[in-house]
């Protein structure tokens, strides 16, 4: 944790850079694995005349982009800071999620739309192709669901990316469901309802993902952070007046930074000085909360009053 005296430190991604960038590889191998069940996909949709397996391929195009994006985001995220770009790229991670979000639900709002076309102008599916290639769909978003599942927990970048692979696994068992119907019952309202419940299944998700990267983008407080938590700790300090201008928010996903003007009598300057001062708001916050990056402006009683109005 750093922090500064009388002044703000701007710091970029860690060395170790951003918590999506350990999961490069993995995103690269799904990306792969969805271009091509996405080609298989339309030629099985266009073979067997299954709606539900053309809207299942074209997710996956989606996906595919949507993967495409989160690489792309993390390169950049993970470039230096600069002069101007003093916390760096950080947020591309987080617009990549943003745009993820945007994806999927123009995704889900296209299934439900050509379902209820398909409704309207039944056609005759063929449920033992549908069968065979949703088979290869399945085996292939598990396969990439594997490789993703632990950074969807770390990163919002790649929790988009997990979440649209989530999406074509309930679309590649969904038709799965719908095919095997069709070949019991020859029932063919089966996979406009399929291609439904597939725009469906979406939403939730993508509305929560949507939510959570909204909260980083309006640099409201972190996940966790209980800001009242966070100035009770600062105020308990010996010598500690005061705390002003207290903000908490988030670059990207796990870096957190924090900001305060700190009011310190100036019994307490005098008799441990700023640097112990500053060390025992590093161990204060540092002991209590998870914040990537702190910095601290330690003034004495009064200086609040003549600092200008936009520092507030």
């Amino acid at each position: 944790m750093g922090a500064g005296h009388d002044h703000g430190h701007t710091h970029g991604p860690p060395p170790t850079g951003t918590a999506a960038a350990a999961y490069k590889g993995r995103l690269r191998i799904a990306l792969g694995i969805t271009l091509a069940v996405m080609t298989v996909e339309i030629i099985g949709g266009l073979v067997s005349n299954s709606l539900a397996l053309v809207a299942d391929a074209a997710h996956m195009a989606t996906d595919a982009l949507g993967l495409a994006m989160a690489l792309l985001a993390i390169h950049f995220a993970n470039r230096p800071a600069s002069k101007n770009a003093t916390f760096g790229y950080a947020r591309a991670e987080i617009l990549a999620a943003l745009a993820n979000c945007l994806l999927l639900l123009g995704v889900g709002g296209f299934l439900l739309f050509e379902a209820v076309e398909r409704f309207i102008t039944p056609a005759e599916t063929k449920s033992g192709t549908a069968i065979v290639f949703a088979l290869i769909g399945l085996v292939a978003n598990m396969i990439s669901l594997s490789l993703l599942v632990k950074g969807q927990k770390d990163s919002l970048n790649v929790r988009g990316a997990f979440l649209e692979v989530v999406a074509d696994t309930l679309g590649s068992v969904t038709v799965l469901i719908s095919a095997g119907i069709i070949m019991a019952t020859g029932w063919q309202a089966a996979d406009p309802i399929a291609s439904l419940l597939i725009g469906l299944m979406i939403v939730p998700r993508t509305w929560k993902l949507l939510r959570e990267t909204l909260t980083v983008l309006l640099e409201a407080a972190p996940k966790g952070v209980d800001m009242a938590e966070v100035r009770a700790h600062i105020v308990e300090l010996p010598g500690v007046e005061d705390v002003h201008d207290l903000h908490a928010w988030t670059i990207t996903s796990g870096m957190p930074v924090l900001s305060a003007h700190v009011v310190v009598s100036q019994e307490a300057l005098d008799s441990v000085g700023h640097e112990k001062m500053l060390h025992s708001l590093q161990n204060c916050l540092g002991d209590h909360f998870d914040v990537e990056h702190c910095t601290f402006q330690l003034e004495p009683s009064g200086h609040a009053e003549h600092e200008a109005k936009l520092c507030h």
